[in-house]
């Protein structure tokens, strides 16, 4: 079997299947210890990592242009590689059940390139048993090797944070699993290799899985608590960020903070476990009424943007109103899964018009994926109201007038939406605009 000597002297490769948030920082980093071949089905995506530039903002061009990578999208080229790293993504269906069809289609095209003697290790969230039950004997079917004889598995699951340029891959301690002794080392040898931070050796693979899946699990429920904070004091007309201020002077006071939960990870790996206890017969209570609650988040900051449209004596039916943000996240293009579509889709039933501002994500990719048109900010002309969804850097520098501008429709003061909770109330109010905040 391949050895950890073997891949860092550079005798041997490596290879990282899915070059998306995941697989390419990992590749990147791997590539100045190793000889590193980087695989994604998408041509277009090779093509403009070629180029330098890197759709998810995660590599800079300079970074790309010096790195020793092999970029391709020739499936075959895997076979040149005996360490294989599968960072696919891992979504939940329309019923909130896994869709394993990436890592699956990941599994096959390796195991149809699959050299005697390598190593492939997953990272992708999946439930526990995911690895050894579903994805292994994939791996035997299209290779015809026995895993433990002609191959073997590790899992190290993934904890890169988007738009994070601090706890970047090398800055985070990696959990790294093997079914053998023999396989471990190999797998902790070569991660330790780029991550400073170090390695924790998990007893199983298995536990490895959980303890991913769990990681996620836990920050949901803590926003979940925040969100349902913030709809009890709302009905007090208490500010809450106010009230989280005031109990985060304890010094054993988790820092969370009400808002939208989407994305490709907090809001989809809690179904992942949630599907795996009722499939053993345990239906998880707590996790599923935390979900229920970030959930209808969306819905949420919609019914009271129109409640304030109305407190601000417009008519809601016709009423302009400008979303500011749509990506799941603050300063990352990444628009899956992101529960701003939730508050478009709940002001439209309401019959308002909705624009879309937000120059962070990519207009082609919110076209194709929710039929949105982004529109420029000097476009949208005067509004009823504003919706600030998404926390981006850039939206820091529009000013209370420019909000006061904007808000200039019509008859009746404009109403402003503060999701994040990044503007100065007050000032807002003095505007003579309707402020309303999670």
């Amino acid at each position: 079997m391949i050895t950890a000597d073997e891949i860092l002297g550079g005798q041997q490769k490596i290879a990282v299947v899915g070059l998306g948030y995941v697989g390419l920082p990992l590749a990147i980093a791997l590539a100045k210890k190793a000889r590193v071949v980087g695989f994604d089905i998408s041509r277009r995506k090779v093509e403009q990592l070629r180029r330098g530039y890197d759709a998810t903002g995660e590599v800079e061009a300079a970074e790309l242009a010096q790195s020793t990578i092999e970029l391709t999208d020739d499936a075959a080229r895997l076979r040149e590689a005996s360490f294989l790293i599968v960072t696919v993504p891992t979504p939940i269906d329309d019923h909130k059940k896994p869709d394993l069809r990436p890592v699956e289609s990941a599994s096959r095209l390796i195991g149809r390139n699959l050299a005697p003697g390598s190593i492939v290790v997953y990272e992708s969230t999946v439930y526990p048993g995911v690895t050894e039950d579903i994805c292994v004997p994939l791996l035997e079917q299209e290779s015809g090797l026995k895993c433990g004889a002609g191959f073997k598995v590790g899992y190290s699951p993934e904890r890169i944070n988007p738009g994070d340029k601090v706890h970047t891959v090398d800055k985070i301690v990696k959990v790294v699993a093997g079914q053998d002794e023999e396989t471990l080392e190999t797998v902790a040898r070569v991660y330790a290799a780029v991550v400073t931070a170090g390695v924790h050796r998990a007893s199983s693979i298995k536990v490895a899985e959980a303890a991913k899946v769990i990681e996620n699990t836990q920050r949901d429920l803590n926003i979940a608590l925040m969100n349902e904070l913030a709809i009890i004091f709302n009905k007090l007309d208490i500010p809450t960020r106010d009230v989280l201020a005031a109990a985060g002077t304890k010094w054993n006071f988790l820092n969370f903070t009400p808002g939208l939960v989407g994305g490709h990870c907090i809001g989809v790996d809690p179904f992942y476990l949630t599907f795996k206890a009722e499939e053993m017969g345990y239906y998880p209570q707590v996790i599923l009424a935390g979900r229920r609650i970030n959930d209808g988040m969306g819905k949420y900051v919609a019914e009271n943007t129109v409640k304030q449209l109305i407190r601000a004596g417009k008519a809601v039916k016709g009423a302009r109103v400008l979303v500011l943000g749509l990506t799941f996240k603050e300063n990352v293009p990444d628009i899956r899964n992101t529960k701003v579509v939730d508050i478009i889709s709940e002001l439209r039933d309401y019959e308002v018009e909705v624009l879309v501002h937000d120059p962070v994500a990519d207009p082609v990719e919110a076209r194709e994926e929710y039929g949105l048109e982004l529109v420029g900010l000097d476009a949208v002309g005067q509004v009823d109201g504003v919706v600030l969804a998404v926390a981006h850097e850039v939206f820091r520098g529009i000013s209370v007038e420019r909000l006061h501008e904007l808000c200039g429709n019509g008859n009746g003061c404009g109403v402003v939406v503060d999701v994040k909770g990044m503007l100065d109330r007050p000032a807002i109010e003095s505007k003579e605009l309707w402020y309303w905040g999670l």
